[in-house]
């Protein structure tokens, strides 16, 4: 596996040895078991696999060496690096420019460009459109490209089966940057749709069957469809990708069940299954699906409650938070300086869309079991520092070096 150089101080002593111990145990990644940090009268379960992934490595590593490498010069990131504050807040100290908001809102206008500026893409990629935007403007992004390789792996996909004549269905949501680069390349080669979840691919389901007047597919999923989208014709002949920072087995669902659909409509038809929907398995993220699965391997421990660290507009980390919810009292938090106090926390409500205090939340059995896990774009630091920030909740509890001191030594 590729090394990458990732600023120190993202670093984590204490999780770097925990990590490099669970994979000379398990290298072929088949155990999911949480592991367990033992302070005494507070037991930490941490997933299996959390934090940066290879494409968040990837985009920090070129991201910063860009800035290294090219002193006094404007330096500009097309939005976010990835969906977190302390990497993305790090870019900016050391000079580097958001030229629009995750939602696609400018911030710089592209007239401000000159040639020979640097403009970083981000891990999320871009649309065709403003590719075509720089490249007229005699900017060159391809050294200075961070898109996962994992998300190219998607477009590729796309095009391939858009080639085949077949419409891509992109199971994502519909402002984030990765699923409005992938459209934007689907289009380009064919018909495509973002559907966001279960119940709309339900919705879908009745336009396949011809169940409902194509006139109300064009109310329900406005400004998520190609140009020139007709429901009648361009539902014959599907396949499903995601955004890769979606639950794994949402997006396989809605592929089972779309698959189920379009089947039974051609039934009798003469025509093979794989005539009308396109296999499509292959696009789901390894790292989210490891993540996703970690979690829920933890979550066969039995715990008090369960902390999820990441960026609050992260997609993956939004993911597990929604996974931890389902059998525990569940907060979601950016950093440890949410946790105010023992008695006192200030996290995130996926519902409401904002921070919420929550008082007595570490209330339960003695010794407190608490589940941990992060996102995809959290720092390992900011893991440690959350793991050092409850022990000293905990009186009797080790410091946290005693147990990297004990990790080592095994």
């Amino acid at each position: 596996m590729k090394s990458f150089q990732i600023p120190p101080n993202y670093r984590s002593p204490l999780i770097s040895a925990l990590k490099q111990k669970r994979h000379a145990m398990d290298k072929m990644k088949k155990d999911f078991a949480p592991a367990r940090l033992d302070f005494g009268p507070l037991q930490i379960y941490l997933a299996r696999h959390f934090g940066f992934c290879y494409g968040v490595e990837n985009a920090i590593d070129i991201a910063f060496r860009t800035v290294e490498e090219n002193p006094g010069k404007n330096i500009f990131l097309l939005s976010e690096m990835i969906h977190n504050s302390q990497v993305n807040q790090g870019l900016q100290n050391l000079g580097v420019h958001f030229l629009q908001s995750t939602d696609g809102r400018q911030l710089i206008p592209f007239d401000d460009l000159r040639a020979g500026d640097i403009v970083i893409t981000p891990a999320f990629g871009t649309s065709l459109e403003i590719d075509a935007i720089l490249k007229s403007k005699q900017i060159h992004t391809e050294q200075y490209n961070t898109t996962c390789p994992f998300v190219e792996k998607v477009w590729n996909r796309s095009g391939q089966i858009a080639e085949k004549n077949f419409t891509v269905i992109i199971h994502g949501k519909p402002g984030h940057e990765e699923t409005r680069a992938t459209f934007s390349r689907a289009a380009s080669g064919g018909a495509a749709l973002v559907i966001r979840n279960m119940e709309e691919a339900i919705l879908l389901a009745r336009f396949i069957r011809h169940e409902q007047a194509p006139s109300e597919f064009f109310k329900i999923f406005r400004d998520r469809y190609s140009s020139g989208f007709d429901p009648s014709h361009d539902l014959e002949r599907i396949g499903v990708v995601n955004q890769t920072t979606m639950l794994a087995s949402e997006t396989q669902g809605i592929a089972d069940f779309l698959k189920q659909v379009i089947t039974q409509q051609h039934a009798g038809t003469g025509g093979p299954d794989s005539g009308v929907f396109a296999d499509t398995r292959d696009t789901l993220c390894y790292a989210t699906n490891d993540n996703q699965s970690a979690v829920i391997g933890m979550l066969e421990t039995p715990a008090d409650l369960a902390l999820v660290v990441g960026g609050y507009n992260s997609s993956n980390t939004s993911h597990l938070v929604e996974l931890c919810e389902q059998q525990l009292p569940t907060y979601f938090i950016a950093s440890e300086e949410k946790m105010l106090s023992r008695n006192e926390i200030l996290h995130y409500d996926l519902r409401r869309h904002e921070e919420i205090l929550k008082k007595n939340y570490l209330e339960g059995n003695d010794p407190l079991m608490i589940l941990l896990t992060s996102g995809a774009s959290c720092p390992d630091a900011v893991v440690e520092s959350v793991i050092s920030r409850l022990a000293g909740f905990f009186e009797g509890s080790p410091p946290v070096e005693t147990l990297v001191r004990e990790l080592l030594s095994k």
